[in-house]
């Protein structure tokens, strides 16, 4: 291998970073907790997000020759049965992230034509469901003609939107020093410090679904020329990025906007109500709304493409034949497997069914925002897992870089994480933008217990009609 074939730690940081903070992450944990959510950042940068980050880089190197994907981590540690409902899971819990971003493209496109947010206002939940999936098929239908050239796109909605949030943050330091008031004055310690209830455990969830995802440079670390020395500091390196971004932002938006009295569809419209003030606020008139939700259709539209695609790949190509019934392994003449899309489209249509029903456009969004909070955190602690099972087994697994050297102090801590993703995702059932005991939240706390169920016993069906298949 030549130098020029090696990837730098500064590298690795970036592919990492577009995959792990955006600007919407910092608005919806600013709504779930204030300007508290800073100090929640902090302790969970500090205590989580750096050992997560090096555990998966000791993961992907342990198992380079086999691509490194989650799927492959448990397979080989645990067998073809786990290998499989880490696929299901992975690729189901997918299934509410892919909803919730054509959900975004929708309220983008709103505030694109309309500059303002009367789409919700004027839009049915119906409507907004209808549109949400036809979004969802056209992307579907597009996938076989468009999946390169969004994959370079993905890179540049990626980028533009890292550009944006940290054009906010100065912007807001701009404003600042011009003499504008802070909305969330007078500022004291105690603003701080986020509340220790039912509501702070609910949000949990949400904080480790906004920083989750630096597996995905998992298999390039073995393409570092000293991962033992090199990928650390990509960590290292993200988690500052990530952090400056979370904490300046969050405080950026207590300027904005009283952290005592928040909209309530701020979690909907808040990226589009900031970029809007701070515009105005510097004389700049409308233009900074319309630069971000360029950029916001852009990077939506790259995720959407490339999320329909990975994920469906990855669970007929990533897992046992004789797991899976023979029609989703079915390759159209694009080598689209046309039949899993199919099955992807039935879910997401399945769950925008049953978010018709809440009461408004607002609730339905924050809903499939919150259920993402539920999922993927337990998905993830399929990572935390594979760690404790290769540090257990030490002597079975070689690695070119080591996440802490005694296999005990490394077990442990690979087991710490795996219960606060574990609780926060427990948690995280429990309605958070709805009054305790409304109707409501009765409907929504039924909705995140049954909907995760059906999921999950979607992927005990399949192999059930796999093995009646193979039987027959």
């Amino acid at each position: 291998m030549t130098s020029l074939q090696y990837i730098s730690w500064p590298v690795l940081a970036l592919m990492a970073f577009v995959n792990v903070i955006g600007f919407d992450d910092i608005i919806y944990n600013f709504k779930n907790q204030g300007l508290g959510v800073i100090t929640s950042w902090i302790i969970l940068f500090s205590l989580y997000i750096i050992p997560y980050g090096l555990m998966v880089g000791q993961l992907g190197s342990t198992f380079s020759s086999e691509g490194g994907g989650l799927t492959t981590w448990i397979r080989e540690t645990s067998g073809e049965t786990l290998g499989f409902f880490t696929a299901w899971t992975y690729w189901v819990a997918s299934i509410p992230y892919v909803v919730d971003t054509a959900n975004s493209v929708v309220v983008a496109i709103g505030w694109l034509i309309n500059g303002d947010n009367s789409m919700e206002r004027n839009m049915s939940n119906q409507m907004f469901a209808l549109l949400t999936f036809l979004v969802f098929i056209v992307f579907i239908l597009l996938q076989s003609r468009l999946r390169h050239s969004l994959q370079i796109l993905s890179i540049v909605g990626g980028g533009a939107m890292f550009l944006m949030t940290v054009l906010f943050v100065i912007l807001t330091a701009v404003d600042l020093v011009g003499g504008a008031k802070i909305a969330s004055a007078p500022l004291n310690v105690g603003m701080f410090v986020p509340k220790f209830n039912l509501h702070f455990l609910s949000t949990l969830g949400l904080l480790i679904y906004a920083t989750s995802g630096s597996e995905i440079v998992a298999p390039y670390v073995t393409r570092m020329k000293n991962p033992r020395r090199d990928f650390p500091k990509s960590i290292i390196l993200l988690t500052a990025m990530a952090g400056f971004l979370t904490i300046f932002g969050s405080f950026s938006l207590g300027v904005f906007f009283n952290h005592n009295h928040l909209p309530v569809d701020l979690k909907m419209n808040g990226s589009y109500y900031a970029f809007d003030i701070v515009g105005q606020q510097l004389g700049l008139g409308h233009s900074m709304l319309f630069a971000f939700t360029i950029t916001q259709l852009l990077y939506m539209f790259a995720l959407l493409a490339l999320l329909l695609d990975a994920m469906t790949r990855m669970l007929v190509s990533d897992t046992s034949p004789h797991f899976m019934p023979k029609q989703l392994l079915k390759i159209n003449k694009n080598g689209i497997p046309i039949n899993g899309y199919i099955l992807t489209s039935a879910l997401s249509a399945g769950i925008l069914l049953l978010g018709v029903f809440l009461p408004n456009m607002n609730e339905i969004f924050n809903w499939l925002l919150n259920l993402n909070g539920i999922v993927s955190p337990y998905v993830t602690c399929w990572i935390f897992f594979a760690f404790m099972q290769i540090r257990k087994r030490s002597s079975e697994f070689n690695s070119a870089y080591v996440f802490i050297k005694n296999d005990k102090v490394a077990y442990w801590v690979g087991f710490w994480c795996f219960a606060v993703t574990f609780i926060a995702a427990t948690f995280g059932v429990f309605p958070q933008d709805v009054p305790f005991g409304s109707g409501t939240y009765w409907h929504e706390l039924i909705l995140n217990i049954i909907t995760p169920a059906i999921m999950l016993a979607l992927g005990w069906i399949l192999p059930l009609i796999a093995r009646w298949q193979n039987d027959n």
